[in-house]
């Protein structure tokens, strides 16, 4: 799935849900940095939403630039659901969840 993510960014066939724009706006994450942190070197698949509402997605654990770590999750065709800053007080090396 990561790899049609790419794809679709790479074609510049993607889109940010309305969600995903306001969420960014709050979080201070600029559409540039979900496209590196896909985009980069260390991007990876951390979890799978085969019935999410918008589809089958991903979430993908990325790096900016600036060396900034964000969780993007998309769709196949593109889509972004949302991005944020990962909580380390929730995340293991910021890519499996602290259990519950």
């Amino acid at each position: 799935m990561l790899e049609q993510v790419q794809d679709a960014i790479l074609r510049g066939d993607h889109r940010f849900t309305v969600h995903a724009q306001a969420r960014m706006a709050e979080r201070r994450i600029l559409d540039v940095e979900v496209r590196e942190a896909v985009l980069s070197p260390q991007a990876e698949v951390i979890e799978e939403y085969p019935t999410d509402k918008y589809g089958p997605s991903c979430l993908i654990y990325g790096v900016t630039g600036v060396a900034r770590v964000l969780h993007v999750q998309a769709t196949p065709g593109g889509v972004i659901v949302t991005a944020y800053d990962p909580d380390p007080t929730e995340w293991i090396d910021l890519k499996r969840r602290r259990s519950q």
